[in-house]
């Protein structure tokens, strides 16, 4: 009698044991995959019974809630946007009809409660045993609203992006791309959105900061001058003769402006006034291949590591046929071009934000984030998200020594327009030409201040017929007062 109730006992041990895992394993472990299965019409129904998550600026306010309605006499959970066009792109949308986008995709693990973390899947499991609503992890951003809000206001609707990056952590502070959208219209108006509206009404759906592909022009000459200091190759008082422009293949390369030659000039003066023949002569000598392995130590050549999907992050570098261009091709680029941001280089504004922030961060490259924590249904700390080193691109004393010529650029070089009264600026310039009159891509990268750098900017303009030092630098100046005049913590 004892041998058969301790085999009845083992056998309903057993059962219970397996109807724990199988329910786990299910609603957990297997979920993210099942959910990336768009033809499981069951999968529609499962994900919108779930009580998502809600989305939180850095300052608390509300990006992303759930309406909920009875449909069919189940209760579905529905998205809402409170901000509209503000946070469109990196936050995304959830749909019916569009499935989902930004961090709404790429986290979406944690605001459905199928992430498989230990206290999730416990919460979880007992929830669907109970049948209980199961309820999602809420997400609190990087993002600030008020400087996000002077970014898309500045940008004015023009084709373009804004990136902020804390230069200490690579935390996101703003993440803005022209055109926006207003992700409400999603599920109800799609064709609306797609129409887009304003001065660029191509492509709004088009996160522009982390995956929109553009000519750097002369901001890229900062890679070109980490590249030419590092090998030691070149020093700040190494000396080049500008008669306004150089000879490549037989062939002129003008200054981008050419009535003035700059005559003798020293490393630092070139970089100040963004002289491009002094640039092509410094990619003639280092060859473009140095160039290119000192971008891969700035992150070029591989998907930007931030927490979106993978197909709303491009990799910068030298692009044919809309591909990247293999390696074992790469030795026959044009280093003059090359050098001054030309030739066939493509380059995200995530990725130039990442450049200014490693000059500002001594020379170290940090992984950019979105995410700044992940809290519980009761309201308790689930995860914290910490800052990551990818790589040092540079040694420190040399960061400084391109982050004081980067500083000689606003003070007295092409990027005068960034000045702010009492706040030490270091930027640089960008006007890629297209070939196209008034068709010009303006930038600027920027950090500040100088002496404590809390914030690096990139900033891009399509379409315009002036400067980066005109059109791109008042823009980033704008963007760093409002993050100056906003409290680090709280309020955005």
């Amino acid at each position: 009698m004892n041998n058969q109730i301790s085999r009845l006992a083992v056998a309903s041990l057993v059962l219970v044991i397996s109807l724990i895992v199988g329910t786990t394993y299910w609603q957990a472990w297997a979920a993210p995959s099942l959910a990336n299965r768009r033809d499981n019409s069951i999968k529609v129904v499962a994900q919108f019974s779930i009580k998502r998550g809600n989305i939180y600026a850095a300052d608390g306010s509300l990006v992303a809630r759930n309406v909920r309605r009875r449909v069919g006499g189940q209760t579905l959970y529905f998205r809402r946007y409170p901000k509209g066009p503000l946070f469109a792109h990196p936050v995304g949308y959830s749909t019916q009809a569009r499935s989902r986008s930004g961090l709404e995709q790429a986290r979406n693990d944690y605001l459905t409660g199928s992430n498989t973390n230990l206290a999730t899947l416990l919460d979880t499991t007992l929830d669907k045993l109970r049948g209980s609503t199961i309820e999602g992890n809420d997400l609190i951003l990087t993002l600030r609203p008020r400087p996000q809000k002077v970014a898309l206001d500045a940008l004015a609707g023009q084709c373009g992006a804004a990136v902020v990056l804390e230069p200490k952590t690579g935390k996101v502070l703003v993440m803005a791309s022209s055109p926006s959208y207003d992700p409400n219209l999603v599920e109800r108006n799609f064709r609306r959105v797609q129409r887009g509206t304003g001065p660029c009404p191509v492509a709004p759906l088009l996160n522009r900061a982390s995956s929109g592909l553009f000519t750097p022009g002369s901001i890229f000459k900062v890679v070109t001058a980490a590249a030419a200091l590092d090998t030691g190759k070149f020093t700040p008082e190494s000396t080049f003769y500008d008669p306004g422009y150089c000879i490549e293949y037989g062939q002129r390369v003008n200054n981008y402006d050419t009535s003035t030659p700059f005559g003798t000039v020293n490393f630092t003066q070139a970089l100040v006034n963004s002289i491009n023949s002094s640039f092509c002569e410094m990619g003639k000598r280092l060859g473009p291949q140095t160039i290119l392995d000192y971008a891969r130590r700035f992150g070029f050549y591989q998907d930007p590591p931030i927490d979106l999907p993978s197909g709303e992050r491009a990799p910068s570098g030298l692009y044919q046929g809309g591909k990247l261009l293999p390696r074992s091709k790469e030795r026959d680029a044009d280093p003059g071009r090359l050098a001054f941001g030309q030739e066939r280089m493509q380059v995200t504004p995530l990725q130039m934000a990442m450049v200014a922030g490693a000059i500002a961060n001594k020379g170290v490259v940090m992984e950019p984030y979105l995410t700044d924590r992940v809290r519980k249904p009761d309201g308790s700390l689930l995860v914290k998200m910490k800052p990551h080193e990818l790589r040092r691109a540079v040694k420190p004393e040399i960061a400084d020594e391109i982050a004081s010529m980067m500083e000689g650029v606003v003070t007295g070089g092409t990027g005068t327009a960034a000045q702010i009264p009492g706040v030490r600026v270091a930027g640089k310039t960008g006007t890629a030409e297209t070939g196209h009159s008034g068709r010009n891509t303006t930038w600027f990268i920027s950090f500040a201040p100088v002496d404590n750098p809390r914030f690096a900017v990139a900033v891009v303009l399509q379409n315009q017929s002036g400067t980066g030092g005109s059109t791109a630098a008042p823009i980033a100046k704008e963007i760093l007062q409002a993050l100056l005049r906003s409290p680090s913590k709280g309020s955005g």
